[in-house]
Formats: C-alpha cells, sequence, structure tokens
C-alpha cells in the first residue's frame, strides 16, 4: 500500500527509511520532507499543519497508511481530521496527544493515578509562581512551560533569582509563545535519565528498546537545553528489573490511566523516565517517536514497522511481539553553529556518497533542502550521524568516524555523546 508521512525532521527521514524496508510499503511520499528524505519518498509540499490538504492528498491518492511524526500536528488534531475523513492514520487522537501537549495535564494523570513522578504545582498567575517559588521551593527546581517548546522548554534553576528570570522567560516574555501560559514547578530529580519508545493500542503497550539521549547544547552537558544533540541504544543502566519495574508502576498504568479518562490512546509514547535511588520515575511524556532517538531505535528494530502500526490502529498489539538486533547504535548531531540560538542556514554540504553501500552507517537529514540542485543546511541541528557496533562502544567510535565524512562550513557537535557508556 502506498503511505504518507508527515514530518521534515530526522525522525521522519529515520521512520521512512525503516517503511521503505517493509514489506507492506508501495509507494511511500513525505509531507513536507527533507532532502534526505527524498533518497526514499517523493516530497510533497504541503505543511504538516494543513490537515485540510494533508487528507485531501491523502485521499486523491489512496494512501494506505498515514504516519504522524511530529508533535505539533498530533496535538492539533490531525488524527481526529483523518479519521472523520475515513483515512487510516498511526497517531493518538487530540484527546489523547494532550499527554504531550500540556505538561500540567500529565503531571495530573500521574498524581490520580499513582504514577512515580516528581513532586510539582502548576500555575497560570506568574505572580503566584513567584510567591511559591520565593516561600515554599528547594533548590535547585524545575520549571517547565506547560505546552509545546521543542523540547526546550524546560529550564532547571540553581537560585531564586534564576527561577525569578525562569519565570519571567516562560510567563512573562512569552519565550516559548503560548507554551508557557501555563508553567509547571517541579522537585529536582537526580539519577540516571533514560528514554523508552513504546508502540500502544489503546489497552497493549509493547516497549522498544532502551535510549539516551544527550539535550545540553555543549560537552559536559553545558549550555542551553536543545532538541537533541545525540543519543545511544540501549542504555547499559536500564536493566530488566527496571523494565520489569516500569511495565507494572508506570507503563501499563499509564495506558489504563488514559483509557480510563476517556482518552485511550493509539500510537507511540515516549517515556522520559528518571532512575532515581526511590526507584524509576517519569520526568515527561511524548505522544510520538523521539528526535534523535527515533534514530537509533529503529535501525535496531528487526520487526516490520508496518506491521505493528497495523496493529496498533487494530487493537490488536497483543498479538505482536518486538525484536531488536543484539547490537547498539549511537547517533551523533551535526548541528550548525550557534544553534539553538542563531546560525546560518543555506550553506553547501558535501560527503553524502560516503554512506552509500556501507552496512550500519546512517546520514539521517533533520535540517537539509535542495537549492540549485544541491543539499544545503536549512536549521540548528541538520543531520544525525548513526552508525551500530557489537557494543555501545563499538557504535560509537563508528559513529564519530562517520562525523568526518559530511562537510559543512559551521558544522558543530558535541564531543562526548555516549560517554556514559564508559561508566557502565
Amino acid at each position: 500500500m502506498d503511505i504518507l508521512i508527515v514530518g521534515s525532521g530526522g525522525r521522519e527521514h529515520a521512520i521512512a527509511w525503516s517503511v521503505s524496508r517493509s514489506r507492506s510499503a508501495g509507494k511511500i511520499y513525505c509531507a513536507p520532507g527533507n532532502a534526505g528524505i527524498a533518497e526514499y519518498a517523493e516530497c510533497v509540499p504541503i505543511g504538516a499543519m494543513e490537515f485540510d490538504k494533508l487528507a485531501d492528498f491523502a485521499a486523491e491518492k489512496n494512501i494506505g497508511l498515514t504516519i504522524v511524526g511530529m508533535d505539533d500536528p498530533l496535538v492539533g488534531g490531525i488524527v481526529d481530521v483523518f479519521e472523520e475523513r475515513g483515512l487510516r492514520v498511526f497517531g493518538p487522537r487530540r484527546n489523547a496527544a494532550i499527554l504531550e501537549g500540556s505538561k500540567a495535564f500529565s503531571k495530573d494523570l500521574m498524581k490520580k493515578y499513582g504514577i512515580p513522578t516528581a513532586a510539582y504545582e502548576n500555575f497560570d498567575d506568574p505572580e503566584k509562581a513567584l510567591d511559591y517559588l520565593r516561600n515554599k521551593a528547594k533548590f535547585p527546581i524545575v520549571l517547565k512551560a506547560d505546552g509545546l517548546a521543542l523540547g526546550k522548554g524546560v529550564l532547571i534553576c540553581s537560585s531564586l533569582s534564576e527561577a525569578e528570570e525562569g519565570v519571567k522567560t516562560i510567563m512573562e516574555d512569552k519565550k516559548f509563545g503560548s507554551a508557557g501560559n501555563r508553567m509547571v514547578v517541579e522537585e529536582f530529580m537526580t539519577g540516571r535519565e533514560v528514554s523508552v519508545l513504546s508502540f500502544v493500542d489503546g489497552k497493549t503497550i509493547r516497549p522498544m528498546t532502551s535510549a539516551q539521549d544527550h539535550k545540553r547544547a555543549e560537552d559536559g552537558d553545558k549550555g542551553l537545553n536543545t532538541g537533541g544533540m545525540g543519543t545511544f541504544s540501549p542504555s547499559p543502566f536500564y536493566t530488566d528489573e527496571i523494565d520489569r519495574i516500569c511495565m507494572d508502576t508506570i507503563f501499563q498504568p499509564t495506558v489504563d490511566a488514559m483509557a480510563a479518562e476517556g482518552r485511550p490512546f493509539k500510537g507511540i509514547i515516549f517515556f522520559g523516565l528518571m532512575l532515581t535511588e526511590e526507584g524509576p520515575k517519569v520526568l515527561e511524556y511524548n505522544a510520538r517517536f523521539g528526535d534523535p532517538e527515533a534514530q537509533v531505535v529503529l535501525p535496531r528494530m528487526k520487526t516490520d514497522i508496518i506491521e505493528v502500526m497495523e496493529a496498533c490502529i487494530d487493537g490488536t498489539l497483543d498479538q505482536t511481539e518486538l525484536e531488536f538486533e543484539d547490537n547498539a547504535a549511537v547517533c551523533v548531531v551535526l548541528a550548525s553553529e550557534g544553534y539553538p540560538v542563531s546560525y546560518e542556514k543555506n550553506i553547501p554540504m558535501s560527503g553524502f556518497d560516503n554512506f552509500a553501500g556501507k552496512e550500519g552507517y546512517y546520514c539521517f537529514h533533520a535540517g537539509t533542502k535542495f537549492l540549485d540542485g544541491r543539499i544545503v543546511t536549512n536549521g540548528g541541528r541538520v543531520v544525525g550521524i548513526t552508525a551500530t557496533g557489537k557494543d555501545l562502544k563499538e557504535a560509537r567510535a563508528n559513529a564519530y568516524q562517520a562525523t568526518e565524512w559530511i562537510e559543512f562550513s559551521n558544522k558543530y557537535m558535541r564531543h562526548d555523546i555516549g560517554k556514559a557508556i564508559d561508566e557502565a
């Protein structure tokens, strides 16, 4: 069947690569896509938030399955629009995508259903937030914009003055737009951070292999928060015992809670976890594949991605088992110098041919486009260089070797992705 993927980043490139390997896949389209996705899919100039145009396209082309990669259209209700038109689509409906769309909603859900997470308070008045921070807070403390903020709406504040500046940034200056109309003030948790992506069909959940992201822009976890500067899979800190605890206390309870709220979740739930001394706790939920987590998880997945997505839509996930390669993967993001603040675009790139025919090496495009027949930069995070290996150390060495194959004049990357592997 013909397939439409909605999105334009490295996550969607990884999805397109995975879909291209499915025995169910016919022609693949991607809206709007990017220069790398064009290798696997016909890119269509329709924006991810143009729901009616996308639905019209899917109907006109007789698309058998639409896969929504991005958070904004999911939270905006693209799945509802497609379903109303009788179009088959993979992703949560609007009332379920709120799991990511509102941090206040997800924190209240966890409190109601006893799912372990950090202590918190929600605020929609900056003065009340400031009063709480001045009189009741313990530092360090975490401030989170309630809505979608490209993974950047989280501030860790080590002092009251930092927290006061954070309230101004989120709620008054609206640096993250309307996402800052409400704010969550959260206890600062310590421990190892782990990401677990999972397929969900409304009642059954099938977790994928674990991963670990690196959010800060600079080596040593310094600098500003970004959408992610690199990741590795699996996490050596995510043991079988922790997986069992998470299934019993977090994963299945979250799926059951959403169903009990009349918001059955079908699609991908991304669990951002903190492995604390008291046990695993939820840092955040996302309602889609992570980026760049998808770039290390999908190359390791043996199961046909379309078969799993179909099972999620049909409610038959309990009949499906996920299989992953017994290996490891590391992704290093090549960014534009100056990201995430300001950076140049339209800079010519070269070296993509170096990946041709090399098994276990991938260049997933995140912010690229064609300009006058050449591939140029078109974003802060430009490409994700992923490599596999028999273990994490080999995968890490392979990935960093492959970062040298791509050239552009303002190339920037972290040099310590996966350094925690040495401590495992």
